[in-house]
């Protein structure tokens, strides 16, 4: 027996649907980036930096499919067209094994990146130290960033002085808080860079605001898989975005590249344009 009309017709709309999910996700959604501005409120930030603005990207896994220099030349001019007084980068600059990709030296990446605009800080992640973390920081700061491992590292901004501390990753090293905020000076406007959330919790309330990538805000973001897939402890609660505990401010980004299988859907990639303000009184 042949299968009725409307069954055939509900087999092709099936077939129609999972095709362009498909291409969606392996394709289309993977090679584009949205840039998404924020206007953060920030108790602890100061009024005479009021309206600074913060380029975060991260998880760029060049060589990776998707990704190669020129992708990322392209998104250091659409960094530098937006003018932002701070560039700072979350880690996982190259990927030596992701799934269709073909590795690529971290040197060509990070002279690529630099021109997002300055200055600039950058701290490693997790596929850099699997690629090899000491020549990726070197490639980085020979591009002009302060690669940051539980340092702190003072800054302009427009006249002032600020700082950034970076916290080492999260997933290889155990963060030292500590150590990374040794010689900040106490009421000093104070941002902490790291690659994995999870450190978010060893950040003391001094800090205005902690970044960090490396979660990709799950890649394939369907309810109830992303939280069995995000690379965290604390499953969805660092997935991605404006995150406030306890008067305590983090922001994670879900990245530009992909990670082990060259996929994303409803999780764009994305950098993130973070407009810093004080709180309101």
């Amino acid at each position: 027996m042949r299968p009725s009309r409307p069954v055939v017709a509900a087999l092709v709309a099936t077939v129609a649907a999972a095709a362009a999910v498909a291409a969606r996700a392996l394709w289309f959604e993977p090679r584009r980036t949205v840039v998404r501005r924020r206007t953060l409120r920030l108790p602890r930030w100061p009024a005479e930096l009021d309206g600074v603005t913060v380029a975060l990207v991260g998880d760029i896994h060049a060589g990776a499919a998707h990704v190669d220099v020129k992708r990322v030349a392209r998104l250091a001019r659409t960094i530098a067209r937006r003018g932002p007084d701070l560039v700072l980068m979350a880690g996982d600059l190259v990927d030596p094994a992701g799934v269709g990709g073909e590795p690529v030296a971290p040197e060509p990446v990070a002279r690529a990146l630099a021109a997002a605009g300055a200055p600039r800080v950058a701290v490693i992640g997790n596929h850099d130290r699997d690629f090899d973390g000491p020549r990726v920081a070197a490639a980085l700061r020979d591009a002009g960033f302060a690669v940051l491992e539980d340092e702190p590292e003072p800054l302009t901004l427009r006249g002032r002085r600020a700082w950034v501390a970076g916290l080492a990753d999260a997933t290889t090293e155990r963060p030292d808080p500590a150590a990374a905020l040794a010689g900040v000076p106490d009421g000093e406007p104070l941002l902490v860079l790291t690659h994995n959330p999870d450190a978010f919790a060893l950040v003391p309330a001094r800090a205005a605001l902690t970044m960090a990538g490396h979660t990709h805000g799950g890649q394939v973001a369907v309810p109830r898989l992303r939280a069995r897939v995000i690379p965290s402890r604390f499953g969805e609660r660092y997935a991605r975005g404006h995150i406030v505990e306890g008067g305590r401010h983090l922001v994670v980004t879900s990245g530009v590249g992909t990670s082990r299988w060259p996929i994303r859907l409803l999780a764009s990639p994305e950098v993130l344009l973070l407009r810093l303000r004080p709180a309101r009184r």
